[in-house]
C-alpha cells in the first residue's frame, strides 16, 4: 500500500539544522516524484521543493537553494529534506507528498500525503 511517513522533526535553536525523512512505502522513487511542503500555524501550506523520478530537484522557494536541500535514497524509498540555518519563521509542520503515477514535479495536485513532522525553532 502507498504510504508516506515523515520523521526527523524536533526542536532546534536558531541557526541549527535538521534532516527530515520521508519514507515512501509502496512507491518506486524511480517512477514517482516526491515533494516537500510545510504549514506554519495560521498560515496556508506552502511548497518547498520536489525531486522527480530522475532525481532532479525543483525548488519552489528562493530560500530552498540557500538553506534547504532535497535528496533521496531510492533503494530505501526515502526522500530527505535537509534544513540548515533554521530560523524561527521556519517553524512549521513539514509534509511530504506524491502523485499517483506522478513522475514529474508539480506543486499542486498531490494526492498522497504524510501526516507531517513538526519542526520548532527557538530564538
Amino acid at each position: 500500500q502507498l504510504q508516506l511517513v515523515e520523521s526527523g522533526g524536533g526542536l532546534v535553536q536558531s541557526g541549527g539544522s535538521l534532516r527530515l525523512s520521508c519514507l515512501a512505502s509502496g512507491f518506486n522513487l524511480e517512477y514517482n516524484a516526491i515533494g516537500w511542503y510545510r504549514q506554519a500555524p495560521g498560515k496556508e501550506r506552502e511548497g518547498i521543493g520536489c525531486i522527480n523520478m530522475d532525481g532532479e530537484i525543483t525548488n519552489y522557494r528562493d530560500f530552498v537553494k540557500d538553506r534547504f536541500a532535497i535528496s533521496r535514497d531510492a533503494a530505501k524509498k526515502t526522500v530527505y529534506l535537509q534544513l540548515n540555518s533554521l530560523k524561527p519563521e521556519d517553524a512549521a509542520v513539514y509534509y511530504c507528498a506524491a502523485r499517483a503515477q506522478g513522475i514529474e514535479c508539480f506543486i499542486d495536485g498531490m494526492n498522497y500525503w504524510g501526516n507531517g513532522t513538526l519542526v520548532t525553532v527557538s530564538s
